[in-house]
């Protein structure tokens, strides 16, 4: 009986699907076999293992059932013991399978639907998945498209063969395109979905203003200058950080181009947002001050820990520095990546007295001494009394008119204040009633167990029961961290599981006594 069927049709069909839809000529043909296996299975029942090959140079369709050969059989329909197998193939092995010809099938209506189902299910999964891999590492690129239509606002783009989603919020503001308009975006992202690949497209991502000047500008593309930042408020300004690797170019010139040729062009297709651009500084004073351009600076105060800096500019540069609703400063902190605080050369002016007068009262109040005194003290360098009680006594003999004597009084007032101030502080821990249990953990100053008394904190089973983000935020964060507050509520556990251990000793003497 014949057991096979020839159809170079198949093979043409193959061919020109493959042509059609540009993918490759084996993948067509396994899902064609996946089609007439499916119809094989339909009439020779579904739980047997029926396979189908076509030859791939005539076209020849064969049909099979596979039948694995195993030592104990636990499904009929797919396995078969050796001691049979070997009487149909002697020198078969366990592991094998024993494969039994079938006769072709004649594709009956439904048959044909079904196996054109699946061929085209195939062909569609093959063609997502050829569209993922093709767009997956071409995330970061620019590329031209055309509206194919507009839905709710959300741009759908065809790009070549695929189609992108330009979402709403990822256009510039006040643009629009009609269907057939060419288009230039950012892919910033492709996923993966059950709905086929999702690729996403902006033209307001900060990178993409950088992939512009990228296309616009030979030096980066080259890699002599390198784009450090890009800050964007999209169709309105934009600033980007540039440096050179090559001393001899200036990064902001190459940019700028002839006459702002080059500029001008990335400004055309943003949609006129005007574009500063900056020389980058490792120096993060300077990259600060050149940020915030055109404004003029007069001083830069940094606070690496808070990641904050305090930027005074004169009177007349403060709208300048600040910009229309914000935009210059807001720009300038995320192109830096610092939060930034400006104030003109007369608010730091007061301020700087308020501070100096208020630090001032502070020697004056504690040391019992005049404006002049504790003024010096300030104008030094000093800032609190604990700084003074601990000092060096010849940073103080330096101080133009302090002799040995005054230095080593000022001291001694400084530490009777600090030994006053400990001794109030722990009469009113006890005043609050916090245990001395707590105090003795040794992990407390005073001021902080006076806080804890304020905030309900008072035997060491109020400390044990709290979780360590509450004892921080009690105590402030610049006082101690979650990793030390967690090992303060655990040894303020402790007495918890001695008693346990203290109830398990005797019954343990007990035993022994037995």
């Amino acid at each position: 009986m014949d057991t096979s069927v020839t159809r170079p049709e198949l093979l043409l069909v193959a061919d020109a699907v493959s042509r059609e839809k540009n993918i490759d000529r084996e993948e067509v043909l396994e899902a064609m076999e996946q089609a007439i296996q499916k119809a094989g299975r339909a009439k020779y029942g579904h739980e047997k293992d029926i396979r189908a090959t076509i030859d791939r140079r005539s076209g020849e369709v064969r049909l099979s059932r596979w039948t694995e050969v195993v030592e104990t059989v636990e499904n009929e329909d797919t396995q078969i013991p050796l001691t049979i197998a070997v009487k149909f193939q002697p020198e078969i092995k366990l592991g094998e399978h024993l494969v039994d010809p079938l006769p072709p099938i004649d594709f009956g209506r439904i048959a044909a639907q079904t196996a054109k189902q699946v061929i085209v299910q195939r062909v569609r999964e093959y063609e997502r998945k050829k569209q993922y891999n093709e767009f997956k590492d071409r995330v970061g690129e620019i590329v031209n498209g055309t509206v194919k239509r507009t839905e709710y606002g959300n741009l759908m783009v065809e790009i070549g063969h695929t189609e992108a989603l330009l979402r709403r919020d990822e256009l510039i503001p006040r643009e629009s395109f009609r269907n057939s308009d060419r288009v230039r975006a950012y892919i910033y992202d492709v996923r993966d979905e059950t709905r086929g690949p999702q690729i996403f497209l902006s033209r307001t991502h900060p990178a993409f203003l950088a992939k512009l000047f990228a296309q616009e500008v030979p030096e980066i593309y080259d890699g002599i200058i390198e784009i450090k930042a890009v800050a964007r408020d999209p169709g309105s300004r934009a600033k980007m950080a540039v440096v050179s690797k090559d001393a001899s170019i200036d990064p902001v010139g190459a940019c700028v181009g002839m006459r702002g040729s080059r500029v001008q062009a990335v400004v055309a297709e943003l949609q006129g947002e005007k574009i500063d651009i900056i020389p980058w500084s490792p120096q993060a004073a300077t990259f600060v001050v050149n940020a915030l351009a055109p404004a003029e600076v007069t001083k830069v105060v940094m606070d690496e820990e808070a990641g904050r800096v305090e930027v005074v500019v004169p009177n007349e540069q403060l709208s300048l520095a600040i910009g229309r609703r914000g935009q210059n400063v807001r720009l300038a902190s995320q192109l830096t990546r610092w939060d930034i605080d400006i104030l003109t050369e007369a608010e730091e002016s007061e301020r700087r007295q308020e501070e100096f007068r208020k630090r001032t009262q502070l020697f004056v109040d504690a040391l019992d001494v005049d404006d002049v005194i504790a003024g010096l003290l300030v104008t030094e360098g000093f800032h609190t009394i604990e700084e003074l009680a601990y000092a060096d006594p010849d940073e103080l003999h330096a101080i133009e008119g302090f002799d040995e004597s005054v230095a080593e009084e000022l001291m001694r007032r400084a530490e009777e204040f600090l030994v006053q101030k400990e001794q109030e502080l722990d009469d009113k821990r006890r005043g609050l009633g916090v245990e001395d249990s707590i105090a003795e953990l040794g992990v407390f100053t005073n001021a902080m167990l006076v806080t804890l008394g304020e905030k309900g904190v008072k035997t060491l089973d109020d400390l044990a029961d709290l979780a360590g983000d509450e004892l921080v935020e009690m105590l402030g964060s610049d006082n101690i961290d979650e990793d030390a507050a967690n090992e303060i509520i655990m040894a303020a556990r402790a007495h918890w599981f001695d008693g346990e251990q203290a109830e398990e000793a005797p019954e343990e003497g007990e035993a022994s006594d037995v």
